[in-house]
């Protein structure tokens, strides 16, 4: 690659997309490639088909998707299941025909086993149950996966499924109904401290634990994988294997401990209350990250400055 080489990034209005705009900026990437949803749906076959035709990108970064929290995967799992299979499947073919080589596809930890051990490694896909309230978006990202993993050897195609962690930071959502926890739980503490509330409530028992990944950290890994020498990327696409990589932080903690995290930096002294009547999901979910650590690449923000980062961008966009 050099910094003229014509990039797509798909879904770049969302919370990886646009960091993955931002890290290429950052690096001087000088061709990108965007389009919002008003000028492409990217689940319509024949529209995407057309924009590859006339654009012709060399790298593609698949960050596209709908996405969301628990209560929105329980409440539309159609939506999560067709929406992101119809994007995934139009990219793909409309790749493959125009000829791009490598392609970053961006997936989800939820891919894996709900009761896998820990920490998972990227061979844990399809060896036991998925989490029953994200399994349409979980099984949607596996046949993501699977399109790259078949395509490369089918076609001889280049193209890497990537899986990160817990996201969080610039472009999250902070609907209550529709967020995950770190986010919901920067909007719950700031509003708690500005009203004066006593209590919390949070979801669950608090015990599960989780890993979270600064979204810049996430683009930054993303380039850093796709501009990879060929012998290095080659190991990781050729297609006797899955062409499957971990990306997280390799460090987790209890929702109960996020909690008080939040509550420092935004200031809020009140206490918490556990509604154990909400599901708890997935008791623990820990990245096995050894394998693009040996590949020289590792986080560069821990996770109580990516908190702060993000709650100063919070409080400005609700100024």
């Amino acid at each position: 690659m050099n910094k003229n080489t014509k990039i797509y990034v798909a879904g770049h209005r969302g919370l990886a997309g646009s960091a993955i705009v931002r890290e290429l900026q950052r690096q001087e990437y000088t061709n990108l490639v965007t389009r919002t949803h008003a000028e492409l749906d990217l689940e319509d076959a024949v529209a995407t088909q057309q924009f590859f035709e006339q654009e012709k990108p060399e790298l593609v970064f698949l960050a596209a998707a709908k996405v969301g929290g628990i209560h929105a995967n329980n409440t539309y799992p159609v939506d999560f299941l067709m929406s992101n299979l119809l994007i995934e499947a139009n990219i793909c073919r409309a790749a493959h025909s125009t000829g791009v080589d490598r392609l970053i596809f961006l997936g989800s930890s939820c891919i894996y086993p709900r009761d896998c051990p820990q920490p998972i490694k990227e061979e844990y896909l399809l060896t036991g149950p998925l989490e029953p309230t994200n399994r349409p978006y979980a099984l949607a990202k596996i046949a993501g996966i699977e399109m790259c993993w078949s395509y490369n050897r089918q076609y001889g195609t280049k193209w890497l499924a990537a899986m990160p962690t817990n996201l969080y930071g610039p472009g999250d959502s902070y609907d209550l109904n529709n967020s995950h926890v770190l986010p919901a739980l920067i909007r719950k503490m700031h509003e708690a401290k500005v009203s004066g509330a006593s209590e919390v409530v949070l979801w669950g028992s608090g015990t599960p634990k989780r890993e979270f990944l600064y979204v810049n950290d996430l683009a930054n890994a993303l380039v850093f994988l796709a501009t990879l020498d060929d012998a290095r990327y080659d190991a990781l696409v050729e297609p006797s294997h899955c062409p499957l990589i971990n990306v997280g932080s390799g460090v987790d903690l209890t929702i109960r401990e996020l909690a008080e995290m939040v509550a420092d930096v935004v200031g809020y002294q009140g206490r918490f209350v556990q509604d154990t009547s909400k599901p708890d999901g997935t008791m623990r979910k820990i990245m096995d990250v050894s394998r693009i650590r040996g590949l020289g690449w590792k986080p560069s923000i821990s996770l109580e400055e990516g908190i702060k980062l993000t709650y100063k961008m919070f409080c400005k966009a609700i100024l």
